[in-house]
Formats: structure tokens, C-alpha cells, sequence
């Protein structure tokens, strides 16, 4: 399993907080002018965002939870059956819905509008196979990223792509992402090896849903904890350490290192 880069989690993250507004500039972070597609969910608001210029790469920006209704998906946590060809497992029956719901098609400044494109019946997840076909024959790889729960439909449309198109996802990576897949899907997911699952000290979020045993995580995890990664350490092991860096730090704060500051911290006093 290749490492994750920091210049390829910046930017991963970067995109996953821009994701979040209404107005966002793809040409700021590199892609090209004609390089966007966006995908909307049914209440009409952008669900996703396809990224792409002149490299080899597109990136699939997927936005976390930020309404109410958002929000309650998580609740839903019910396992659902799916099966995609052969393959059959459980996974999370929100995060599913999230990917399943009708789509309505978004046109941009600098497309022709065709028949298939104003079908009103699109899934979420079709819409983004019909966005990314023609991008994968031309030779491009995927990599799919997205917060919250965003992280989990990433996680979900990269293992529908993979069994699709074999090869095309280059890598997933998601932030604060909570369980999405029984024991089933985390057996048969494709991408472990190029799956990186970022979690953030003690982020409620990732522990999520909240019944031991019911939902099993896929890929490496990289924990990012008082100024130090952890690669898959255990969910008890995460809570015993950040509990113990809460007991501890009226004490870390009495030593040196907290003392000593940027020469300008005291030029701007």
C-alpha cells in the first residue's frame, strides 16, 4: 500500500472544505476551465463535484452532511442488502439512499445538452457513471474524497465503480467518515489498499453508528492525534490516549516547548 502524500491530503482536504458553499472555483485548485461536472441530489442542491485537467487524474469531490435532513440520514443505519453482479453485502441504508436518489441532470456553461442527459429518472450514482465513462476510456484514474458523509458515499461509489470499470479508481480518501459497510462489504470491498480513512483525535463522527460490531471500517486509517499520525490503531486505543491527553494537559502546559514561540509572536505585542 502506497503512502498518502501530504501535498495529496492537503489538497484532498482542501476540496472536501470547499466542497461545503454554494460558490466554488475549480480553476483555483488547478483544473481545468471546462473540467467540472457537477451532480445534485433530489432536493436540487450539488451533491458532488467531478474535477479533472490535464493530467492523468479525476478527483470526485463528495459534500458531508450540512442540513437537517442531512444530518437524520445518519440516523438511518439500518444494514441493507445490495448485490452488484455476483457480489452481494450489508451496508448502511442512508449512506446507500444518499447515492440511490433520483438525480435531475446539471447542465454547465460549456456543454451541449443531449436526450439522456434531461432523463429525469437518474440515480445520483448513475449520473456520476455517465460523468465519468467517457473520462475513464480516455485514460483518466479516479480518486474519490469526501467529509462526514461524503467520506461514506465515497467510499460506497468507489467499490460500485471499481466493479464497473476494474482499475479505474486510483485511490479513496475521506475525512471523519463513519461506518458504512457490515462485515460483508468490509470482506468484499475492492480497495483496501488504496483506501485511506482519515480520523481526527477524538471526532464523535468516526465511531459512528453507534452499535459495536454492527459496521466494520475499510482501508488504513491514519489517526491524527497531538501532532502525530497512528496507522490502524484499535477504536479502544483512540479512546483510552485522547482521554488521557485531556487528563494530562493542565501539565503539558507547564513545559518548555509551550513557552517557546515565533520570534514575531512578540513583535505583533
Amino acid at each position: 500500500m502506497k503512502k498518502l502524500k501530504s501535498y495529496q491530503y492537503e489538497r484532498y482536504a482542501l476540496l472536501c472544505k470547499a466542497s461545503y458553499p454554494e460558490e466554488f472555483d475549480h480553476t483555483e485548485f488547478g483544473f481545468a476551465v471546462a473540467g467540472r461536472r457537477d451532480v445534485k441530489d433530489a432536493s436540487g442542491r450539488v451533491s458532488i463535484r467531478v474535477l479533472w485537467g490535464e493530467k492523468k487524474e479525476v478527483v470526485v469531490v463528495f459534500r458531508g452532511s450540512q442540513s437537517l435532513p442531512d444530518w437524520l440520514i445518519n440516523l438511518a443505519f439500518m444494514p441493507v442488502k445490495r448485490r452488484f453482479g455476483a457480489c452481494q453485502y450489508r451496508v448502511h441504508w442512508g449512506y446507500s439512499r444518499l447515492l440511490e436518489q433520483p438525480s435531475p441532470p446539471v447542465i454547465m456553461d460549456h456543454e451541449d445538452v443531449s436526450e439522456e442527459r434531461v432523463n429525469p429518472t437518474m440515480t445520483v450514482f448513475n449520473r456520476l457513471v455517465e460523468v465519468l465513462t467517457p473520462l475513464i476510456k480516455q485514460g483518466k484514474r479516479v480518486a474519490l474524497t469526501g467529509h462526514s458523509s461524503g467520506g461514506a458515499m465515497a467510499v460506497l461509489a468507489a467499490d460500485r465503480l471499481e466493479r464497473l470499470y476494474s482499475g479505474s479508481v486510483k485511490r479513496v480518501v475521506t475525512f471523519g467518515q463513519p461506518g458504512v459497510g457490515a462485515w460483508s462489504f468490509q470482506k468484499k470491498y475492492l480497495l483496501h489498499q488504496r483506501t485511506y480513512r482519515i480520523c481526527c483525535d477524538l471526532d464523535i463522527v468516526t465511531f459512528m453508528p453507534p452499535v459495536p460490531g454492527l459496521y466494520w471500517h475499510v482501508g488504513k486509517m491514519l489517526w491524527l492525534h497531538n501532532d502525530k499520525i497512528y496507522e490502524n490503531v484499535s477504536e479502544h486505543f483512540r479512546l483510552l490516549k485522547t482521554l488521557t491527553s485531556w487528563l494530562m494537559m493542565p501539565i503539558t502546559y507547564h513545559a518548555m516547548g509551550k513557552y517557546i514561540r515565533r520570534k514575531d509572536f512578540f513583535d505583533r505585542h
